[in-house]
């Protein structure tokens, strides 16, 4: 009586564990989903990562562009040199 009752447990026991455990086809598709999911955040980030790139790009040239007129404005207020 006791071993019929342990193993009808046990049997119930495996079944309900069985029913609640996902199946490698569900794991395999949520992966294949988050792999999905994090590719499209790779390219986010490199689109955002070549957008800085450009701001930085065209930063510095605004910064040369500035440094220049600022040399040529400077060597037109200086007073010419004295030849001896």
């Amino acid at each position: 009586m006791r071993n019929t009752v342990a193993v009808a447990l046990m049997l119930a026991a495996s079944l309900g564990l069985a029913a609640c455990d996902k199946k490698s086809e569900d794991k395999a598709q949520d992966a294949n989903q988050h792999a999905e999911q994090a590719q499209q955040k790779m390219s986010e980030a490199q689109d955002k990562v070549n957008d800085a790139a450009k701001e930085n790009a065209e930063a510095a040239k605004a910064q040369a562009e500035s440094n220049e007129a600022a040399a040529k404005e400077a060597a037109q207020d200086a007073p010419p040199a004295e030849s001896k």
